[in-house]
This record gives structure tokens, sequence and C-alpha cells, in this order.
């Protein structure tokens, strides 16, 4: 879920077509959760193959990285590592509330309350190897380079823009903030008309990028202020202090300089709620565990192996999947062609 720091971060609206040649350093989990959330039947059913198998992760995976690739832009799909052992906890929440929404589910279906019924669903999707493996296979089949963090995904693209090996990171949450990723965009792989929940009305989504030194400068912080604001409001690895959003962790760490100053205010005026690894917590932000990446190789684009993936192994509509690849060639070739007009002209 991340950190809640949409009310404080300065957004500004782009268009997709203004990354075109940008490297993007994607978080792969966060993406891919999103798909298998969203892609669903009108009664929660994920998208699934002829064999009862969930491909939701691949047609998301397939046609928005698709589009991405139309738009000039290339995308690394960064995939997370071992998680930290304080994310146990989170993890094991998070599991809980899956089962929970499991009965939820099934219970709203059995009342034919459809609406209710995909909310319901939207909360069961789980992640699990065999599509993280199936994912990166399809992904490298499709020309676009993946890579394993050593820890958490957003961690690992937030330092590979910080020294310069993509131009931005790319998550709907806001943890590369945090762990010091000077530009973050939102949005990408969830941009167009969208449906307001319980609402007959639609809104459209567009990208948008996150400057970290524009938002620290508007809130007169520094990042380890706004790791404060995040331990106040909550992160992945620990539940922040009830009652403390965004706007008010502003103003208590607006007074406060250093974390052992965060620890008094909280223990004065909330009682001793902190966990006791906080200062673990803290320095994870800071100096997260990273793998050193001096250039990324790009894999070639093989559509044979896209089409047995799709077409022969999940029952993907080969026409839509072969235009899709027409698309994705061409623009690689003109991509190509006007890599070797600029060098011609240096």
């Amino acid at each position: 879920m991340g950190v809640n720091l949409g009310d404080l971060a300065i957004k500004h609206p782009i268009q997709l077509e203004s990354l075109a040649g940008k490297t993007l350093a994607v978080d792969a989990f966060n993406t891919i959760y999103q798909f298998l959330s969203s892609i669903r039947q009108e009664d929660g059913t994920p998208l699934m193959d002829s064999k009862g198998r969930i491909t939701a992760h691949l047609s998301g995976l397939f046609y928005r990285t698709s589009r991405l690739i139309e738009n000039g832009i290339k995308p690394i799909y960064v995939f997370d590592g071992k998680a930290p052992e304080f994310k146990r906890k989170t993890q094991e929440e998070r599991a809980r509330i899956k089962r929970e929404a499991e009965e939820k589910w099934k219970k709203a279906l059995e009342e034919e309350r459809l609406e209710d019924a995909k909310k319901y669903a939207q909360a069961t999707s789980r992640l699990t190897r065999e599509m993280v493996a199936e994912g990166m296979v399809l992904l490298n089949s499709l020309g676009v380079a993946t890579i394993t963090a050593p820890s958490e995904g957003e961690a690992q693209a937030a330092l590979m823009v910080e020294h310069g090996i993509v131009y931005a990171s790319a998550s709907q949450d806001y943890d590369s903030l945090l762990f010091g990723s000077p530009l973050h965009i939102r949005n990408i792989s969830i941009t167009g008309r969208r449906k307001i929940p319980r609402q007959d009305k639609y809104i459209m989504v567009e990208p948008e990028e996150i400057r970290l030194e524009e938002t620290l400068s508007s809130l007169h912080l520094n990042r380890e202020q706004l790791i404060m604001i995040g331990l106040l409001v909550g992160t992945d690895y620990n539940d922040g202090v009830k009652g403390v959003g965004p706007k008010t962790a502003l103003k208590i760490v607006s007074e406060i300089k250093t974390l052992d100053d965060l620890k008094k205010f909280v223990n004065a005026k909330y009682g001793d709620i902190l966990p006791e690894n906080l200062e673990e917590i803290y320095a994870f932000f800071l100096n997260p565990p990273y793998e050193q990446i001096e250039k990324i190789k790009f894999p070639t684009l093989d559509p044979e192996k896209v089409k047995k993936i799709l077409c022969d192994e999940h029952d993907f509509d080969p026409n839509r999947i072969g235009n899709a690849l027409e698309k994705i060639e061409k623009q690689l070739k003109e991509t190509s062609s006007q890599r070797k007009l600029d060098e011609f002209f240096k």
C-alpha cells in the first residue's frame, strides 16, 4: 500500500508522449498488483485462460508495456528481492485482509451484489512466484529489461535515478520519494478514462511527475524529515500513529529536527506506541540495499516467443497480439533509425 504522501507531494500533470526517449525504472510488483486487481469481470472473477489459470498479469504487462514502447519509452521493470525482516508483520496483516476479502466476495456473489463483489475481489489479489517468473519471461521477450533488487524494488529504482542510470522511477506509491528518488512518475500504467467507484461518472487519469527537491522545498523540509512524516502516517514497515495524517504529521515534523526529537514528542503526546525498531526502519529508508548497475542490457524483441506465451499457452487473441507487436516493431525501427541519424550528426 505504501506511504500516504498524496496530500503533500507537488504533482505536475504530463503527457505520456513527453517521456519519449526516456528510460523509466518501474516498480514491477506495484504495477502487476494493479493489473491483478483491476483486470477482472463484473463479478470480480480475474481474467483467466481456458485452463482456469489467471492471466490478468500477462494481459496488463503486455498491453500497458506495449503502449509505453509505442510512445518511445524504455521501461525497466524492477522486481522485489528479499523483503526486510521488519516487513513480515505487514505481510501477515495483508494476508489476513485478503482472507477476509475472500469471504466477503463469496457472500456478495451469493447475494448477487455484483458491485460489492468486484470491490472485495480486487482486495484478494495474490502475486505468485509463477506469475513473477512468467511475467519476466514475457517482458524479456518484448525486449524489456528486468532487474531483481536485493531487497525492495522501489528502493532499487530510486537509487537508479539518483545514480543517473534511468530518468525516473515509476510507481503508484510514494515510497520512492522516501528512498530518495529525485524524479518520480505516477499513473503510467493506469492512464486513460476511469470510472469512479459507485458513481456513474468517469475521470481522466494522466501521468504526473513529482520532483523530490521541489516537494521538499515547498514543505521546508529535508529528506530525513520527509521520512519522519512517513513514520508518523505509516509505511510498509510500521503502523504509524493513529489519527495522524499527512498534514498533521507535517506540522509535527516542521518543529522537529532529529529522530530522537520525534520519539520524545510522540511519547509525550501519544504514549509509547512507536515500534522498537524505529531506528532500523529509518536507516533502511536512508540507506537501503542496492545493486550497483553500470549499464542496462536490453534483450532483443522476440515476437514469436511472445505469441507462444500469450496465444499458444494462454489463449490470447492472435490478431490483437499480432497488431500490437507490429506497432512495437515499427516504433523500435523508428527509434533505431533516429539514433543512427543522431550519431551521424554528432
